[in-house]
């Protein structure tokens, strides 16, 4: 059955905690509070795996027709990637949320582009307006999370002025992340988010109950990235997981039941959104790399 995103966060939870509020100064999600002790992880399949046919420079699928595709597979959600849809209205919007309804799915999220480290005011403020009508447009379809970046340092720039813009944008965000109940999910897109020390330093300073961390499990270029999953998986709203990691920047195969293990070890409560970036086409890959996930899920 199709929830809505308020029906999501009263079952799991989340609605007792998070309210609609933005904590008092001195607040901290350190890590963020989980409305149960029992792991709650549900299935959900990004909409950036099918980009080669979702392009809108040259689509040859459209956001209904990956619906489509994902109502054949056992899916508890679709997350649909804000670069896919063809229009950014509120009508267009309905459109979508109304047919994932039909088909038996909900909306997990909306991942968009963002840069707040960037030194000029100009582009930085047209981000955070880019990032606020998201989630108005998120809310109107039901999603939980909408996804966002910290940027990259400027050349010539300094890592604490940087971290120190992205904190002030994202905390401008989360009032209007709080007045649509709709989480933001940071997330380690290397940049300044290239270690979880990095990504954490970003998160822990600002104050709101609307903040998390979108745990991408294929981005840590680290020694150990199944490590650094674990250190942000607590504080983890929203997973995107990787068929392929990259330890010290060599690729290799992703061992999904670790992953899997470690977001509920950490006691995950959101959607896992399978992300898949590999070689071989998404048509084929997908299907099977979904039932993988959805038997390690349970």
């Amino acid at each position: 059955m199709n929830i809505s995103r308020r029906q999501w966060l009263t079952a799991t939870g989340w609605a007792a905690v998070a309210g609609s509020w933005i904590a008092p100064r001195g607040w901290t999600i350190d890590p963020i509070r989980r409305p149960s002790d029992k792991p709650n992880l549900k299935l959900a399949l990004a909409a950036y795996s099918f980009r080669q046919y979702l392009d809108l420079k040259k689509p040859t699928m459209t956001l209904f027709d990956f619906i489509d595709l994902a109502a054949e597979l056992p899916l508890d959600a679709v997350e649909l990637t804000s670069y896919y849809w063809a229009e950014t209205t509120d009508a267009y919007a309905d459109k979508l949320q109304a047919y994932a309804a039909k088909k038996k799915l909900a909306i997990s999220g909306v991942p968009v582009r963002s840069d707040f480290c960037v030194k000029d005011e100009a582009k930085r403020r047209a981000d955070i307006a880019h990032v606020k009508r998201w989630l108005a447009l998120a809310a109107r379809v039901g999603a939980t999370t909408v996804r966002i970046f910290a940027g990259t340092l400027p050349q010539g720039d300094t890592l604490e002025e940087a971290q120190k813009r992205v904190v002030a944008a994202i905390t401008e965000c989360c009032e209007v992340a709080a007045k649509h109940q709709v989480y933001l999910a940071l997330e380690n897109h290397g940049g300044i988010t290239d270690t979880p020390e990095n990504l954490l330093a970003l998160v822990k300073p600002v104050k709101c109950a609307w903040l998390g961390v979108n745990i991408d499990t294929g981005n840590f270029r680290t020694a150990d990235p199944y490590a650094d999953i674990a250190k942000i998986a607590p504080y983890g709203v929203v997973a995107q997981v990787k068929t392929e990691v990259s330890p010290g920047g060599k690729t290799q195969q992703a061992d999904l039941a670790k992953i899997v293990q470690i977001l509920k070890e950490a006691n995950f409560h959101g959607y896992v959104a399978l992300e898949y970036e590999a070689k071989e086409d998404p048509k084929t890959a997908v299907p099977r790399y979904v039932q993988q996930l959805r038997k390690l899920i349970g």
